[in-house]
């Protein structure tokens, strides 16, 4: 990657999660885009067998658009009880255009009587951050936690009212967005890519941001 990075466009058209994308980059000191500022850019469609080939369609083909650096990420959620499913097609557990209450509880149906100590799960995120022309870094961040037997709290979205982190006693869905943003799974892989963001600048020579 050569030149200065000083915009990159967040190849996503989740309203949630583009609020917790650019919290995540906002120290940057680079402008950070959704594709709300591009309305033609095309609906990229996650055929990918994995987190990793979704997040590296996205971010290249938004890149190739807008003529910018994109970032895109996908997240799985993996249920040790259920063989690992529903995995990459988390999102869509319950068909296409469904809510997520739809989801998390078609989710909780499926674990009816299993016990806590069967209920470990995972959320999986790659992001991966794309140049025009086709050069991608990838970035990689997990969580650990069990599936509740019923949703709490208000906050975050997707499957965060019945992820229950253990350390914290708490779902995602009763964290603040701060305190959500120092341990998710979606956190940790946005550090990485922060980090590779940084990187770049200053091989660039410019200023690492405070």
């Amino acid at each position: 990657m050569a030149g200065v990075i000083t915009e990159l466009v967040l190849a996503t058209r989740n309203l949630h999660k583009g609020e917790e994308l650019t919290a995540l980059l906002s120290s940057l000191g680079i402008r950070v885009r959704t594709l709300a500022e591009f309305p033609d850019a095309p609906e990229v469609i996650e055929d990918g067998d994995t987190c990793e080939a979704n997040a590296v369609k996205k971010a290249r083909t938004i890149a190739d658009v807008t003529g910018l650096p994109a970032v895109a990420d996908d997240t799985g959620l993996e249920v040790d009880a259920l063989d690992g499913r529903p995995g990459v097609f988390a999102a869509r557990y319950a068909g296409e255009h469904v809510t997520y209450e739809d989801n998390w509880r078609k989710l909780l149906k499926e674990l009816a009587g299993v016990s806590r100590e069967g209920r470990q799960a995972r959320f999986l995120t790659v992001a991966a951050l794309a140049l025009p022309g086709g050069v991608v870094e990838v970035a990689q961040g997990t969580l650990e936690g069990i599936i509740a037997e019923e949703p709490a709290g208000t906050g975050g979205f997707g499957y965060d009212p019945v992820f229950h982190v253990p350390e914290l006693g708490k779902t995602l869905a009763e964290l603040s967005a701060e305190q959500k943003n120092c341990i998710s799974h979606r956190a940790k892989a946005f550090a990485e890519i922060r980090e590779i963001l940084l990187s770049k600048s200053e091989s660039s020579g410019t200023v690492r941001s405070a």
